[in-house]
């Protein structure tokens, strides 16, 4: 089980976000993002929403990063780790938009994408931007399938409903040979979704209990990724076994990577809580990848990640 950090700064979510993050800004999470890599956390996340309604944001919060701007910002004060979105809105994209945008920072970081990729369920936010709703999961099946012959080619060709295209050039574009695409959801549906035309799934608002129900009756392929959130921020200075005891639970469950929020009083003590965590992760099988040099990759070619 590997761990990666659900970045804290680019999301106000009143669930997660401490005091001290309304007053932070990109010096402070590039501090954290530098020693997330230096440590070998798995990958560090960016959301996506365009506009939030007034009444939706009192929820579920208002401040919400651009994803690509966000995480190629970070990709060049970062070596290794991973930089994911978590998640992309497919129905706000032609899969060409995505190819060309993250393919270029799959391109400049050295091959570290992850796409975490979802099918949305804001309905005021698409008919903001003129984004079909009603048949939205059909819309993102065909864009998963677009995305997966599309990423990693200068020439890319897609037949199907939706999208149509041929004779064309997309440069740059992914490095990697396949992008991982995770696939957020919490039903059936998106799970199925997830192991048929990605290569991991991202749930939320799952019961563990229940998610591992749902993955014993799934038919998972090798290889596939299961990618968990802390319920809450965990505190491995103030509460060692508490926090050994959330991860384990996940890693229980099926979790082959964890997403972890951390409590913190600034940006300072949330690195040492990224150390401690370090620290104590691997009482419980949890893994972190060696330190290793890497230098900067061009803009049009770069090393893939084993």
């Amino acid at each position: 089980m590997y761990l990666g950090i659900t970045s804290p700064i680019v999301i106000d979510h009143p669930d997660t976000r401490a005091p001290w993050e309304h007053d932070a800004g990109i010096d402070e999470l590039a501090r954290i993002a530098e020693t997330a890599d230096r440590l070998g956390y798995h990958h560090l996340t960016c959301s996506e929403h365009i506009a939030v309604p007034n009444d939706v944001a009192a929820e579920r919060g208002g401040v919400y990063w651009d994803p690509l701007a966000t995480l190629g910002f970070l990709a060049a004060r970062t070596h290794r780790i991973r930089l994911a979105t978590r998640v992309l809105v497919l129905g706000y994209h032609h899969p060409l938009e995505i190819a060309k945008r993250y393919g270029t920072l799959d391109a400049v970081s050295g091959g570290r994408l992850v796409l975490g990729l979802g099918v949305g369920s804001l309905e005021e936010e698409f008919d903001l931007i003129g984004a079909p709703f009603t048949d939205r999961g059909a819309r993102a099946d065909e864009a998963l399938a677009a995305l997966r012959v599309s990423l990693s080619t200068p020439q890319p060709e897609f037949h199907g409903t939706f999208y149509d295209y041929a004779d064309l050039r997309v440069e740059p574009h992914a490095v990697q040979a396949r992008v991982p695409l995770w696939i957020g959801g919490r039903t059936p549906r998106s799970l199925r979704r997830a192991t048929t035309l990605g290569d991991g799934w991202i749930p939320f608002g799952i019961a563990l209990d229940r998610l591992s129900e749902m993955l014993r009756r799934a038919s998972v392929p090798d290889g596939f990724d299961v990618v968990l959130a802390t319920a809450r921020p965990l505190d491995p200075l103030g509460d060692r076994d508490g926090t050994l005891r959330s991860l384990t639970r996940r890693r229980d469950a099926g979790a082959t990577i964890v997403g972890v929020a951390l409590t913190s009083v600034d940006a300072a003590h949330y690195c040492d809580q990224l150390e401690a965590l370090h620290e104590i992760a691997p009482e419980i099988g949890a893994v972190f990848e060696p330190s290793r040099p890497q230098s900067r990759p061009s803009p049009t070619k770069g090393p893939t990640p084993a």
